[in-house]
């Protein structure tokens, strides 16, 4: 065989070699060796030769391996070697395919050479893969014992397929034995997983059978499980011994399934079912059927249960309506078995006695009819269990209640007496049901009770002494009683006394209508002009008496006559009527009257009014009309027309008033003469009507009862003056007013040069001898008391009154130190020239008015020497305003002092006082030592505005240049402090120093030029955001791309304070805290004094900004000094600082 394969590779290897001689013979590639050079080619084709006899001879993996590590110097050139390649491939696939034959065979002898089933096996498809190779790549000797293990595998794997797919049945030991016979074979066979599969499966199936073949508990086998079990049998097709133990079992399974499901077709009676479950007790199976017929037993002798459970002492328990309830639902629960019990008969019986002895539970506990009471006893009797206690009971209940009505039968028809009804009512309260005549008897009870109530007020004036008037009752309601009375089925003795009541109130009626007669009678009397005498009054008097009695004998029977009514108004009238006669001879009041004619109106007249009646109304409203126009009304009055109309009415009334004539005829003569003297006092001049006697005019009118036109126009003349004089007194002590207006006047008049007398404006008297101050300001004096009062005096050649110091020191308010301020309310001036133009219509001569003319004429000449004033201070501009000041000092104190107000003059005097205010405040912060502030500057112009100041004014004309030349510098100063360090420092300097020198003092803006001119790092520039580190020995700050740092080391020396040290700064451990980001503060700039600073110990360093640095600089010398100290720590060390020119950025000059 090794002939055979090494005689098919000589074709293709002699091949290769005649590809290779054949190839591009211009190849001019040579190698040299140690007898001279040797092409690429020939050496390709000696290898070409030598490794096809390799391929020939027997196979040695060294030989391969060298082999393939000499064509490696070929593999590189061009086509012309690919016959190389092609060889050097088939080499590679020998030489695995050599190793794998093998691999094999040592892995098949090392199997077969032990016992161990555990040690890995080669597959039968890795062996037949090396196998079917044809021809074979190499000449190995071993591959053709490799096929003789294969051919042994074939064998075993025919007969393991012939013993799974074989229909003829074998035996589980045959399968063993084929088992094991498989697994001692050296090579690994996939068709072992299947017999090993079925072998289990068996094993499994008899162990399966053997249990249920000896178990012994009932039920305990499903039928499911012995049909699995049969199918599985039929698809191991093996011989079993238990097979036939097996088809015996489920033979036995299916016949009594088959009988309980012929047993569940038809109904069947329990004791029947009982006979085959005894049967079929111990059977191991477990089948539904059974199962199911077991329940249905079950289920009955638990109903059974519950059944007898309810019949134990059913009739003693007071829950019949539970026992009902019950019953019911074993009834339904009955119905629903599916098997057939003997008890159900009896249920139905059991509850029918439980709903009849409900029914007598209801009725002992709520009274039934006699009706319903005797049917439950008879239902009782039917079901036999009428000898129960509560069966007995409801027919005693049923004979008391039979012998009861025939009780009550018998007094409705006889009409017993009342304890006889009340007796029979008690005695049905011990009878437990509705007794049908007891509503018929109660009902009688109750007509007689109510018939004695509506009749006690009628019996009671027979009972009782004293009558009652507050009750009463109608004559009808009286006959009625009576007619009731005799329809009543109980005997009462009451009905003869209503009847004697009835009579009574019949006689009493016909004494009220003859005493009616009598009063109509007076009432309709015609003639009575001649008859108004004592006679008749005296008549009307007699009266009262009887009547008064008749209506009390009414009263008294407690019966609602409407005669009484009748009666009671009749008296009131005729005691009316001799009120009225009675103001003939008097002279009644007002309030008589009116109250007589209430009286009138609050009377019923319940008949038509006869001519004595008429003519006794007319009369008091004529006495009324009468007595109204006598009396001095308090609103409107009546004119004297209507009083000699009504005069003249008397004449014509039938009853005569002669006492009230008079009386209106008197006062209608006193009004005519008071008329009288009215026209004369309007006939004199105007200076001859004299205000007291207006007044006493109007009182005389006032006093008259009648309106007339003459009243009218003296009233409204006083009315006028009075208001006037009000208004007057609403502006206050018209002498104190005119003495402030002195004050006033002197102290303007004084201020002009004016001779005067020399007065104390505070309380503006003479000196005298008394001593005095002088305002060395003013020159005013003041007595030196009142001085004294004013203020505490130190020096009396020093004194300043308190008008010069407030507006010296440019207030506008005096604060509570105004010593001339008048003291009341001011008054108006234009009130009081209105009051002065209002007085020239009056056409009486007072007093007041001339006052008030001169208090006017004072006022007006103050207003002109204020609007002097004012005038000259607001059109003034000049620079020294002290004159205006003196002014408004004398304007102020006599405005103070004075007691009138002038809007328009006060609204202009307090705007010039608010623009010398201003002008002293700013003149003040101009002159002082301190620069001010540009926002004092803004603020005092934006006051300007608000006071209009003029803007050719010379103080605002100051400020607005103050604030143009700051304003200028400020926003140079601010693009110079954000520039990063563009302009030179030098003129950083300069501006500073022109910002020092500027009349406005900008703290801001010079702060920020301060923090621009602070240098930092070898760049020499300001902070401008950028990341830095600190130099931890003498505390310069650095940025780190100057210094060319990459990381933030936690320790860092500068290159200055380090010089001896090559390249950059040692990098130790990493800390956030180093690094100045967006999220730092800027670095502080060092100390002014860096020695004392090195020598302090080290400190433990922390990034802050560089805008909260307080800057300590005593001028632009120290400026100088903080930005030359590292330029100067740099001169001491310039020997050593080589090392820096890496880090440098030269910067170009500006």
């Amino acid at each position: 065989m090794g002939d055979k394969s090494d005689s098919g590779n000589i074709p293709q290897n002699k091949n290769s070699q005649r590809q290779l001689s054949c190839s591009n013979g211009s190849i001019a590639l040579t190698k040299k060796v140690k007898r001279g050079h040797v092409s690429l080619r020939q050496l390709s084709e000696e290898w070409v030769s030598g490794s096809v006899k390799l391929l020939e001879r027997p196979f040695a993996s060294g030989a391969y391996t060298n082999a393939l590590k000499e064509v490696e110097q070929f593999l590189w050139a061009g086509s012309e070697m690919d016959p190389v390649r092609n060889l050097t491939k088939k080499l590679i696939e020998a030489q695995s395919w050599a190793e794998g034959i093998r691999d094999c065979l040592a892995k098949i002898e090392k199997c077969s050479s032990r016992c161990d089933h555990d040690i890995e096996k080669v597959h039968s498809e890795c062996v037949n893969k090396l196998l079917c190779f044809d021809p074979a790549p190499c000449n190995e000797p071993r591959h053709h014992k490799l096929k003789e293990y294969k051919e042994d595998a074939q064998v075993l794997i025919r007969e393991i397929e012939s013993v799974l797919s074989t229909s003829s049945e074998v035996s589980i030991s045959e399968l063993e034995k084929l088992y094991s016979r498989a697994r001692d074979f050296p090579i690994y066979i996939k068709e072992i997983e299947i017999l090993v599969q079925k072998i289990s499966s068996a094993k499994v199936w008899m162990d399966n059978v053997r249990k249920c073949t000896s178990e012994t508990r009932p039920a305990a086998i499903e039928i499911d499980f012995l049909q699995k079990l049969k199918l599985e049998m039929l698809e191991l097709q093996l011989l079993f011994p238990e097979k036939e133990l097996l088809l015996d079992l489920l033979r036995q399974a299916e016949s009594c399934a088959a009988k309980c499901k012929q047993i569940l077709k038809s109904p069947i009676s329990l004791k029947k079912l009982e006979m085959l479950l005894q049967e079929l007790d111990s059977f191991v199976v477990d089948i539904p059927e059974l199962k199911l017929l077991k329940q249905y037993r079950s289920d009955a002798v638990l109903w059974i249960s519950r059944f007898n459970d309810v019949l134990v002492n059913i009739h003693e328990r007071e829950d019949q309506e539970n026992v009902v309830e019950e019953l019911n639902c074993i009834l339904k629960d009955g119905s629903s078995l599916s098997i057939q019990v003997d008890e159900m008969s009896l249920v139905e019986i059991e509850l029918n006695k439980a709903c009849c002895r409900k029914k007598a539970l209801e009725a002992r506990a709520i009274k039934m009819d006699l009706d319903f009471i005797h049917q439950l006893i008879v239902e009782a009797v039917e079901l036999q269990i009428d000898n129960e206690t509560l069966f007995v009971d409801m027919s005693k209940v049923l004979e008391a209640a039979i012998c009861w009505e025939e009780r009550a039968a018998h007094i409705l028809s006889t009409k017993a007496t009342m304890p006889e009804f009340e007796d029979v009512i008690r005695s049905s309260e011990d009878i437990f049901a509705i007794l049908p005549s007891l509503n018929s008897v109660k009902d009688a009870v109750l007509i007689a009770k109510s018939w004695l109530i509506n009749s006690k007020p009628f019996l009671k004036y027979v009972s009782s002494a004293v009558p009652d008037s507050s009750f009463s009752l109608t004559i009808e309601a009286l006959k009625d009683l009576v007619l009731q009375s005799k329809l009543l089925k109980i005997s009462l003795g009451e009905r003869a006394m209503l009847e004697t009541v009835l009579e009574k109130c019949e006689e009493w009626k016909n004494d009220a209508y003859s005493f009616l007669e009598v009063a109509e009678g007076i009432f309709n009397m015609n003639d009575i002009c001649n008859r108004i005498t004592t006679d008749i009054t005296s008549r009307i008097e007699q009266l009262f008496t009887p009547i008064e009695f008749i209506i009390a004998a009414g009263i008294a029977l407690r019966v609602n006559f409407f005669e009484i009514p009748k009666l009671q108004n009749a008296c009131s009238r005729l005691r009316w009527c001799f009120k009225a006669l009675s103001f003939c001879s008097i002279a009644p009041s007002l309030e008589e009257v009116e109250r007589l004619m209430k009286e009138k109106d609050q009377l019923s007249i319940t008949y038509p009014s006869g001519s004595f009646w008429c003519s006794l109304v007319d009369g008091v409203k004529w006495v009324k009309k009468a007595l109204e126009l006598t009396i001095v009304p308090f609103n409107q009055r009546c004119n004297l027309s209507d009083a000699e109309e009504v005069l003249e009415e008397s004449k014509r009334l039938k009853v005569s008033f002669p006492v009230m004539v008079d009386r209106l005829a008197n006062a209608i003569e006193k009004n005519k003469l008071w008329q009288d003297q009215v026209q004369s006092y309007f006939g004199l001049n105007s200076d001859e009507r004299a205000w007291t006697l207006l007044l006493h005019l109007k009182e005389q009118g006032l006093a008259n009862p009648f309106g007339c036109p003459e009243l009218d126009m003296v009233s409204f003349e006083v009315e006028k003056v009075e208001r006037w004089k009000s208004r007057c007194k609403d502006i206050g002590d018209l002498s104190k007013i005119k003495h402030s207006l002195d004050i006033s006047l002197y102290i303007y008049n004084k201020s002009k040069g004016s001779r005067t007398r020399n007065l104390c404006i505070w309380c503006a008297t003479d000196f005298e001898d008394e001593e005095f101050l002088t305002c060395s300001i003013c020159k005013y004096c003041y007595h030196f008391q009142c001085a004294k009062e004013l203020a505490d005096i130190n020096d009396a050649n020093s004194y300043i009154c308190s008008y010069c110091q407030v507006l010296k020191s440019g207030s506008i308010s005096l604060n509570g130190c105004a010593p001339l301020k008048f003291v009341a309310e001011r008054a108006e001036l234009k009130i009081l020239i209105d009051l002065l133009s209002d007085s020239k219509s009056f056409s009486v001569c007072i007093e007041e008015r001339e006052i008030l003319r001169g208090l006017v004429e004072q006022a007006l000449k103050c207003k002109a020497y204020l609007t002097e004033i004012v005038e000259f201070a607001l059109t003034y501009r000049a620079e020294d305003f002290s004159i205006i000041t003196d002014k408004l000092v004398v304007a102020l104190k006599a405005v103070e002092v004075a007691g009138l107000n002038d809007d328009h003059g006060n609204r202009n005097f307090e705007l010039a006082l608010a623009r010398n205010s201003w002008r002293v405040r700013v003149h003040k912060t101009l002159e002082s030592s301190q620069k001010p502030l540009i926002q004092q500057i803004e603020s005092f112009l934006e006051e300007g505005l608000a006071i209009t100041m003029p803007p050719d004014d010379h103080f605002r004309r100051k400020l607005e240049e103050m604030k143009s030349i700051g304003m200028l510098w400020a926003d140079n100063a601010k693009k110079v402090a954000a520039d990063s360090g563009e302009l030179g420092l030098q003129e950083v300097y300069n501006l500073i120093e022109e910002g020092e020198n500027l009349p406005v003092h900008f703290e801001k803006e010079l702060k920020l030029l301060k923090d621009r001119s602070m240098l930092y790092c070898i760049c020499r520039k300001p902070y401008d955001h950028r990341a830095m580190i600190a130099c931890d020995q003498c505390d310069e700050w650095y940025h780190f791309d100057c210094i060319k740092l990459g990381s933030p080391p936690e320790i860092y020396i500068c290159p200055a304070c380090s010089p001896h040290k090559e390249g950059s700064t040692e990098t130790l451990s990493v800390t956030r805290e180093r690094v100045i980001g967006t999220n730092y503060r800027e670095p502080k700039t060092p100390s002014p004094r860096p020695t004392k600073l090195r020598r302090k110990p080290k400190k433990s360093k922390s990034i802050s900004a560089r805008k909260n640095v307080d800057v300590v600089s005593s001028g632009i010398s120290l400026l100088f000094w903080s930005n030359r100290k590292p330029f100067r720590r740099a001169a001491r060390r310039r020997t050593k600082l080589e090392t820096l020119s890496s880090f440098f950025h030269l910067q170009r000059p500006m």
